[in-house]
């Protein structure tokens, strides 16, 4: 598994890196059998220690947990609990209501793109066409309706745009306001 450590504007050093890479490590065992990479970043907010875990798992399913502490040990080790947890759950659901996946998740490339919000001014704009602030090229999985949802919920995200497998064509999933998931298909 390949590893980045970084820290925002704090110094990481040998002795939190080779921690980190030992505890996710462990954990990753447990749970996952062929996590590709993990992403670890640190940073300081006022006087509380924030840490950001980003894992791919070799299904094509990312995880994420972020935590606060006031030292920087005690965030990685409640960012790791929760992770463990995600990682649990996953497990469980895959075990209980979803086959193995024996292939990796087709991705896709799609454009992203980030609009300018509505000007503050009272008065019409001039065109209907919205500025664009910024593109990108965004990943677009391949999945189930519920592999769409447990990936959704693992990142920590309101919505995800994905390819369904079983019909071929693009959905939706989200998290309504009443705390359910809604599915769009098109």
């Amino acid at each position: 598994m390949r590893y980045q450590i970084t820290g925002k504007h704090i110094d990481i050093g040998e002795a939190l890196q080779s921690h980190v890479k030992t505890e996710l490590g462990e954990m990753m065992s447990k749970y996952a059998g062929r996590p590709t990479d993990a992403t670890v970043v640190f940073s300081k907010s006022a006087h509380e220690y924030v840490c950001e875990t980003i894992v791919h798992l070799s299904t094509g399913l990312t995880a994420s947990a972020k935590a606060h502490a006031t030292e920087i040990y005690a965030a990685f080790e409640s960012c790791c609990e929760k992770m463990d947890k995600q990682l649990r759950r996953y497990k469980r659901r895959l075990k209980d209501h979803h086959k193995e996946r024996v292939e990796p998740v087709e991705i896709t490339q799609g454009a992203s793109y980030i609009l300018a919000g509505d000007s503050t001014e009272e008065s019409e704009p001039d065109t209907l066409q919205p500025i664009i602030v910024a593109e990108m090229e965004t990943k677009i999985p391949s999945l189930t309706v519920g592999e769409a949802v447990m990936q959704m919920e693992l990142a920590g995200a309101p919505v995800l745009v994905f390819r369904n497998e079983k019909k071929d064509g693009v959905n939706v999933v989200y998290r309504r306001e009443d705390g359910n998931i809604g599915w769009i298909d098109p």
